[in-house]
C-alpha cells in the first residue's frame, strides 16, 4: 500500500510500518512546512488507525541532531506515529573517523604485564605476551603472537562476532562482547598451534578450537 505525497515528502506503507523518504534537494524549511501539511491530514488512511513504526530517510541531505529532533517531535505529534530510526546516506567528519578507527589494525610489539592494561579500538595485534595479571582489550578481534596468560577481553562495544587468538592459549579470563569465559582449568588447548576462542553459536559460550578452523567458524574474518 503506497501513497505518494506532493513533492518532497514520499509515504510509503510496508509491512513492519511507515517509511517516509525526504527529499534531499529542497531547501529545509520547505521539507518541514510540506512535513507538516501531510501529517495533518485527517483523511490519511496510512495515518491513522494502529500504532506504525516510523522509518525517516533524509537521503544525501546532512541533518543536524536539532533537526532530526524538529523531525521526530513533527512525526510523533500524532498519537499512533513513533520513530524507529533517521537514515541518511551523509556522515559526520566524527562518524567517518569512528568507522575508520573501528576497521583499522592496531600492532604492538611488548609484554602487558601484571596490573597493565592494553586497550585499542579496531583489532589487536600484539606481537609479545600477556602475562597473568596483564589485560588486553580491543572493540574488534585480538591476535597474540606470544603467550596468553592474562585476561582478554574482544568486542568491548558488544561485537559477538568477534574472537581471541593466540601462539600459547592459556588465559586466566577471557571475555567475547558480553559473554564471559569458563573457568580456565575446563579448556582443553592443544598446547602445539594457534588456537582462537570464539562464541559458540549454538551454545552461545565461549569455545576454543585451533586457528585453521577459524574460516569454518567466522568466514568473513578477513581483516588480515
Amino acid at each position: 500500500m503506497t501513497q505518494k505525497l506532493q513533492h518532497n515528502v514520499t509515504i510509503k506503507g510496508t509491512k513492519d510500518g511507515l517509511v517516509l523518504l525526504l527529499d534531499d534537494l529542497c531547501a529545509y524549511s520547505q521539507l518541514i512546512e510540506e512535513l507538516n501539511s501531510k501529517l495533518s491530514d485527517a483523511n490519511s488512511q496510512l495515518l491513522n488507525g494502529p500504532l506504525f513504526s516510523v522509518v525517516v530517510k533524509t537521503g544525501n541531505r546532512y541533518v543536524t541532531e536539532e533537526q532530526r529532533q524538529q523531525i521526530t517531535a513533527i512525526i510523533e505529534q500524532r498519537d499512533n506515529l513513533r520513530i524507529k530510526r533517521l537514515e541518511s546516506n551523509v556522515m559526520t567528519v566524527e562518524e567517518a573517523e569512528h568507522l575508520r578507527k573501528e576497521a583499522q589494525i592496531v600492532r604492538a610489539s611488548k609484554i602487558v604485564r601484571s596490573g597493565q592494561v592494553e586497550r585499542v579500538q579496531g583489532d589487536l595485534l600484539l606481537i609479545g605476551d600477556v602475562n597473568p595479571g596483564g589485560t588486553v582489550e580491543a572493540t574488534g578481534n585480538i591476535f597474540i603472537l606470544g603467550s596468553l596468560k592474562g585476561i582478554a577481553h574482544s568486542g568491548c562495544d558488544g561485537d559477538r562476532e568477534t574472537i581471541i587468538a593466540a601462539s600459547d592459549m592459556r588465559p586466566s579470563q577471557l571475555r567475547i562482547a558480553d559473554v564471559l569465559s569458563l573457568a580456565p582449568d575446563q579448556y582443553e588447548t592443544t598446547g602445539h598451534e594457534m588456537e582462537c576462542a570464539f562464541i559458540s553459536d549454538d551454545e552461545n559460550r565461549i569455545e576454543i578450537d585451533t586457528i585453521r578452523k577459524i574460516h569454518r567458524i567466522r568466514p568473513n574474518l578477513n581483516r588480515l
